[in-house]
């Protein structure tokens, strides 16, 4: 019975090698071209041109991006708003590249902008200029 048992699981390992193997030699890569990164946000205001985002770097250090409105305007442009649920989750900024360059950045956000983690840029304050001509979310790591 047990070498039954033995010869079994040596057919069975057997098997998950070969194809393990096989797999290996077809040249198909599963890596992803895109890599991310997540940063909590700290506060997230709002202006006329876009969001102000308040965040913690892999450091702790508070660090702030600016992101234009424009963005967030077409499908599949560079900013993605994700609302999110009544739950614990806190918000979060997730910044992708694609082969090393920006690709896009997806803000998980409170709908309900009564949210601590909201904000508003007070309308005496002009930030407007750190808004144009903006390519990429500039990220302190």
């Amino acid at each position: 019975m047990k070498k039954v048992i033995f010869l079994i699981l040596f057919a069975v390992i057997l098997s998950q090698g070969s194809s393990l193997f096989a797999q290996q030699n077809t040249g198909i890569s599963h890596e992803s071209e895109y890599y991310f990164h997540n940063f909590a946000i700290e506060t997230i205001y709002t202006s006329r041109m876009g969001f102000l985002v308040l965040y913690r770097n892999s450091s702790n250090k508070l660090c702030r991006t600016h992101i234009p409105h424009e963005w967030f305007q077409t499908i599949g442009g560079k900013g993605e708003i994700v609302y999110l649920g009544t739950g614990p989750e806190w918000p979060s900024m997730v910044v992708y590249y694609k082969n090393g360059e920006f690709s896009h950045v997806r803000l998980r956000l409170r709908r309900n902008m009564a949210h601590e983690s909201w904000g508003v840029v007070p309308l005496n304050i002009n930030i407007d200029e750190r808004f144009k001509d903006i390519e990429e979310v500039k990220i302190d790591y």
